[in-house]
């Protein structure tokens, strides 16, 4: 079996592949003060409650976008599967070309993403991920990262605002009944909700104009509070994206040498 390890700036992402099909996942925090021993002490315990014991775990694979984070899962690996994992980064193949000016300044979620979505779609496809950053990815009809959009998070935008308005208070992310709110805290909700919605999609459509082709449209990510469902341009939600575009890559680097089980 495969493990798959996503690790953002919010959450970690986990996921354990039987060929193509994923068995489980799991969501743990992102905390960067926590050891190797203490991430190991938590999978196991997942595992096991998943009736999945470790010995058959035979790979790893990772991406993240935060460094301090990865070595830590790299030596998990290690302890617990006697395996190295593969890293997604310069020197693993994606099979997809990136046309960033600088192709090392976009992260690896990212990437990973944009394959699942090709493989699935095919393209021009446009990835958005409601994440802690929330990000436009732009794939060609041939299969190429063109680049994309990063704008902050709705749940960042709704911490700005308790954090630098005094009387304004810490709010839950979701649809109020109306725009027109009539307390503090439905005025702050429609204003994070429904102006995500603007954003998300005029981003789209400004981005379907400058490629000039019909373009399917993903969301994934877990801050989305399913905003996708109010987005007439987003045709298809896939919560596990980045999961399954890890085991793609997998597979096309299955190959590289590894440290095998003792």
């Amino acid at each position: 079996m495969l493990l798959a390890v996503d690790i953002g700036n919010t959450n970690i992402a986990v996921g354990l592949f039987q060929d193509k099909t994923l068995k489980a996942h799991w969501k743990l925090e992102s905390d960067r003060k926590k050891t190797c021993d203490e991430y190991a002490v938590t999978l196991l315990n997942l595992l096991s409650l998943g009736g999945f014991p470790r010995d058959q775990i035979h790979a790893v694979i990772i991406s993240s976008v935060l460094p301090p984070l990865t070595p830590v899962f790299q030596e998990m690996s290690r302890k617990l599967f006697g395996t190295k994992p593969l890293v997604v980064g310069p020197g693993l193949r994606t099979g997809m070309a990136i046309l960033y000016e600088n192709p090392y300044e976009v992260g690896a979620d990212r990437v990973v993403a944009a394959v699942a979505a090709f493989e699935k779609y095919g393209g021009p496809c446009v990835v958005v991920d409601f994440g802690t950053a929330t990000t436009f990815d732009v794939v060609s009809s041939k299969g190429e990262y063109l680049g994309g959009v990063i704008a902050p998070g709705v749940q960042i935008a709704g911490e700005a605002l308790y954090f630098r308005a005094a009387k304004l208070p810490h709010v839950e992310i979701k649809k109020p009944p109306r725009i027109i709110g009539r307390t503090t805290v439905s005025s702050m909700q429609a204003g994070l909700y429904f102006g995500y919605m603007g954003l998300v999609s005029n981003i789209i459509e400004k981005i379907k104009q400058e490629l000039k082709a019909e373009t399917t449209v993903i969301s994934t990510g877990g801050l989305n509070s399913r905003l996708d469902q109010e987005i007439p341009s987003i045709q298809h939600y896939e919560p596990f994206l980045v999961l399954e575009g890890l085991r793609i890559i997998y597979e096309r680097n299955k190959d590289m040498n590894r440290e095998k089980k003792s």
